[in-house]
């Protein structure tokens, strides 16, 4: 494995992290779906196509029916890349394990609105960890539920599938969800931006641009198929249209 010249993995913090962000739209690939015996080399090839950040999900088997990686996993990529690691923890009680992977090396972590209980105390534990703090919201929350936590976060991540499995139908619905998100951001005068994670593709990726959103999460689009290099290439390319046009 490649070694990375990023910045390596720091203790806590109390002041806020300020983030880094990278040209957006960004896309951002989904390890999920890539091919762990070759894994260094799947995330160089995306990479080299245009990705700007890499998505890791974590899964728990409970809040989601499905098993991923943990904070050992988390810090061998880091070790491999220079990206921003994206870290979406789809599990319970994530409080318990948010400084945990901010030490693997995530410089980003997102939480479920729908797993936490205190999001308030959670998103500021994310930010003293040092890490950039987003919150995630399933098909079936409205976006009601961030009118109060807005203002403290840094970015919102919009699930267009239900969590716990790759490889799913996107939701169309999720256009207009984001439009709002949109409008409700601009109105609060918050600064968050807007992530959008679950079939993401070439042929819905310049619509959810147009609405809003500047973070694609995309698995399967990028990696099954062969040639992640190529794949990530074209979805960047489909990023860039809208804002040209702008």
């Amino acid at each position: 494995m490649a070694s990375s010249s990023k910045e390596r993995p720091r203790a806590a913090r109390s002041s806020p992290v300020a983030v880094k962000w990278p040209e957006l739209p960004a896309l951002a690939p989904s390890i999920l779906s890539a091919d762990f015996a070759h894994l260094a080399d799947q995330i160089a090839a995306a990479t080299e196509g245009g990705a700007r950040l890499l998505h890791l999900d974590v899964m728990d088997g409970h809040f989601v029916p499905n098993m991923t990686i943990g904070p050992a996993v988390v810090e061998s990529i880091d070790r491999t890349t220079d990206l921003p690691l994206d870290v979406h923890l789809m599990i319970e009680e994530p409080d318990r394990y948010i400084e945990r992977f901010a030490r693997a090396g995530a410089d980003w972590i997102s939480v479920h609105q729908e797993a936490v209980a205190h999001l308030h105390r959670t998103i500021h534990q994310i930010r003293e960890c040092g890490a950039a703090a987003g919150v995630a919201i399933n098909p079936s929350t409205p976006i009601s539920t961030l009118s109060e936590i807005l203002p403290e976060i840094d970015y919102v991540l919009v699930m267009s599938v239900n969590p716990g499995f790759g490889g799913q139908k996107f939701i169309p619905s999720t256009l207009d969800k984001i439009a709002a998100l949109k409008r409700m951001i601009d109105t609060s005068g918050a600064r968050a931006r807007i992530e959008v994670d679950g079939g993401v593709g070439p042929e819905n990726a310049a619509d959810l641009v147009r609405q809003g959103a500047e973070i694609l999460v995309a698995g399967s689009a990028v990696f099954d198929g062969g040639d992640p290099s190529r794949r990530a290439r074209r979805l960047v390319d489909i990023l860039s249209q809208p804002r040209r046009r702008g």
